[in-house]
C-alpha cells in the first residue's frame, strides 16, 4: 500500500467531513485500518451535539484519538503502511492553536504574532506530512470567500487558515475541494 496525503477543504456543512469518511471506508476496503483523529473540544452543547452526531455515523471498530495541540507528533506516532488516518479538523486545531499560546492575545493587543507554541506547531505538521507512511486524510475549511471579519483575532484566524491550507495542499498528493456535498479534485 502506498502512502497517500489528501487535503479535503469545504465551506461550514460542505459535506466534507463525510466525504473524507467515504474515502476512509474505500480504504478500510482494501485492507487498511482507519484511525479518527479528531482535534475539537466540547466547550459549549452545540460542539457537543456536534461531536456526538459525527461519533454517531461512522463505524464503531474505528479507532478513536484526541489530540488538541501536538498533532504532528499524534500523526508520527500513529501512521502506519496499513493504516488511514482522518484528521478532522485542521479548523478546529489551528484555533486550539491559537488560544492556547499567545498568538490571539497577540492579535487582539495589535502586535505581530510570534507565538512558539502556534509558529512551531503548524511547521511541524507541514515538515511531517510527507515522511509519513500510510493514507493521511485531512479535513479542513475554506475560510476565504466570505467578508474579511473587523476583529483582529478574526482577521488573524482567516489569514492564518488560509496560510495553512496552502502549506499542507503543497505537500499533499491530492486536494479535493467539496461545495454541497459534491467533491472537485483540485490537485
Amino acid at each position: 500500500m502506498h502512502a497517500m496525503k489528501e487535503l479535503i477543504l469545504g465551506g461550514a456543512r460542505s459535506g466534507k467531513s463525510l466525504f473524507a469518511e467515504r474515502c476512509a471506508h474505500d480504504d478500510e476496503a482494501v485492507g487498511r485500518r482507519v484511525i479518527y483523529l479528531a482535534t475539537a473540544e466540547a466547550r459549549d452543547g452545540e460542539m457537543q451535539r456536534r461531536i456526538v452526531q459525527h461519533r454517531e455515523r461512522r463505524p464503531a471498530h474505528w479507532a478513536t484519538c484526541e489530540e488538541r495541540l501536538a498533532l504532528a507528533a499524534k500523526l508520527r506516532e500513529l501512521a502506519a503502511p496499513d493504516t488511514c488516518i482522518l484528521v478532522d479538523c485542521l479548523t478546529l486545531w489551528l484555533t486550539n492553536l491559537l488560544f492556547a499560546g499567545r498568538a490571539a492575545a497577540q492579535a487582539e493587543a495589535g502586535e505581530t504574532v510570534d507565538c512558539p507554541l502556534f509558529l512551531g506547531e503548524t511547521a511541524a505538521l507541514v515538515a511531517t506530512l510527507p515522511t509519513l507512511p500510510g493514507r493521511i486524510l485531512l479535513v479542513s475549511n475554506e475560510v476565504g470567500w466570505g467578508v474579511v471579519p473587523m476583529h483582529p483575532v478574526s482577521r488573524l484566524f482567516a489569514d492564518e487558515q488560509g496560510r495553512l491550507n496552502q502549506r499542507v495542499a503543497a505537500v499533499c498528493d491530492q486536494v479535493n475541494l467539496v461545495a454541497a456535498g459534491l467533491p472537485l479534485r483540485l490537485k
